[in-house]
């Protein structure tokens, strides 16, 4: 369990997020997929990665439990560094990647989400950023790249979800399918891709990066200085040890 890769013949890599019960990652395990990430878009055999999880959905975000456990503030610091590096090596991954979203999508799924290429979604998955209910801020960047402006700060401030055909109907979800066929949809558009011509292929992936009208990685840092912020000031503390007494994860 943990992250996992598979380069297949057809030039796809297979990366597979498994962290039970809900995959919401620890400090390490961010790390341990932004690594995972950045080492299949170097591979000179590869031309499309498929990011995907086993289990219950996609993503939940941090490990809250591993925060609250940790002396100090350096899971809170870990788990900062750590999503920034993941979200990042999605968006610097040298060759497309194609999300498939099953379940749900939180916290810091909506950042690997965000940054990925192309979504694909099973018709149960949703999305969502509970952070403000949480005491932190953050992926209102990313969460920007799949709902409209107005959309995304209403999910920002009411902190409610939105399912697969609505991001499929603003555009930002390819294809919704049954969560049966969702593995097969997305290694079927990452195949397509990973068939064409491979030096091409990354240099449009860095062009399209080029001509981004934001700099996710900047705006999310700023992001991230609100969440230290609500932790001085003992807010973040007091709303996960809230979530914590009501019995999740």
């Amino acid at each position: 369990m943990g992250v996992s890769t598979t380069t297949h013949g057809s030039g796809v890599a297979e990366i597979v997020v498994e962290a039970p019960p809900v995959n919401a990652l620890t400090v390490a395990g961010w790390f341990e997929l932004a690594d995972a990430l950045l080492a299949a878009g170097r591979d000179p055999e590869v031309g499309a990665v498929v990011l995907r999880a086993e289990g219950r959905g996609f993503n939940a975000g941090v490990d809250i439990k591993e925060m609250q456990s940790t002396g100090g503030h350096d899971a809170l610091v870990g788990a900062n560094r750590g999503c920034f590096a993941a979200f990042a090596a999605v968006y610097d991954c040298e060759v497309p990647v194609v999300a498939a979203v099953h379940g749900f999508c939180l916290g810091g799924g909506i950042g690997l989400a965000g940054n990925a290429d192309i979504v694909v979604a099973s018709d149960d998955a949703y999305f969502g950023l509970p952070e403000v209910d949480r005491g932190a801020l953050g992926a209102a960047t990313h969460l920007a790249r799949l709902v409209p402006q107005h959309l995304m700060r209403a999910m920002v401030y009411t902190c409610r979800n939105a399912t697969a055909d609505e991001l499929h109907r603003h555009g930002s979800v390819l294809d919704v399918v049954p969560r049966d066929e969702l593995r097969a949809k997305a290694m079927e558009v990452a195949e397509n891709i990973a068939a064409k011509n491979r030096y091409v292929i990354r240099r449009a992936k860095e062009s399209l990066n080029g001509i981004d009208p934001v700099d996710v990685k900047r705006s999310y840092r700023f992001e991230q200085g609100f969440t230290f912020e609500l932790n001085l000031v003992g807010a973040g503390d007091r709303a996960r040890d809230d979530f914590m007494a009501k019995g999740a994860r």
